[in-house]
């Protein structure tokens, strides 16, 4: 690995590892709490929204599969680069889920209720799993064309950061009663693994990365301005 990739791959680490350090703490704290849904979602969003300007000069600030997937289909990263940040996005995850767990117990991790706001690695308690997919893919792909229209693509506005975190916090403000929102195979890996909880796992990789996919179908290779 080249020393520029390792840069890219430690910010993805330090960008992820926020994202789900914070979210998991924000739903143990507010998860039984009235109106804590706003909360929980405010958390997430501010979570991406402050890394991903942080960690967008270094890396494009990806930090989640999905994304960087949506990049990869639209053709604006390698398979390499792709695989590389992967491992990155996890790794941070999981040691995020670990410390959460070495700091708050099991139960902020894991939950101790089917109730979703109330569970560090999201759920699918009250849709179908086919349901379930097609929610977490609509979100992911709200989420990946507005990473294309904020920040990948050359007339974007420049405002990557605030774009994409307000898109986390409105997905979740719908989804997480539902499926918890996560659009993101990271986060629910991190958590599934210092847990050990994997109910439903499938649909938080199936159903981000379809959304990622179509988003990149659709604004990287049709909608983006054309170099000339």
């Amino acid at each position: 690995m080249n020393r520029n990739l390792l840069k890219q791959c430690v910010a993805e680490f330090i960008g992820t590892f926020t994202l789900i350090f914070i979210g998991v703490g924000a739903i143990h704290h507010l998860g039984s709490v009235p109106g804590g849904l706003l909360g929980i979602a405010l958390a997430h969003g501010l979570a991406i929204a402050v890394m991903v300007s942080a960690t967008g000069a270094i890396s494009g600030g990806h930090l989640n599969p999905a994304v960087t997937f949506g990049l990869l289909v639209g053709g604006k990263i390698d398979f390499g680069k792709t695989v590389a940040y992967w491992i990155a996005q996890l790794a941070g995850a999981t040691v995020a889920g670990l410390l959460c767990v070495w700091l708050l117990g099991g139960v902020a991790v894991v939950g101790g209720t089917p109730d979703i706001s109330q569970t560090g690695t999201p759920l699918v308690p009250v849709v179908t799993t086919a349901q379930a997919i097609a929610i977490e893919a609509v979100l992911t792909f709200f989420l990946v064309f507005v990473v294309y229209g904020s920040a990948v693509d050359v007339r974007a506005p420049k405002i990557g950061g605030l774009a994409i975190g307000l898109t986390v916090a409105l997905d979740i403000l719908f989804g997480g009663p539902l499926t918890g929102a996560a659009m993101n195979p990271a986060r629910t890996f991190g958590p599934a693994l210092a847990s050990g909880h994997w109910n439903n796992h499938l649909v938080y990789w199936i159903g981000p990365l379809l959304g990622g996919a179509l988003a990149g179908l659709i604004y990287g290779r049709f909608l983006i301005k054309e170099s000339k």
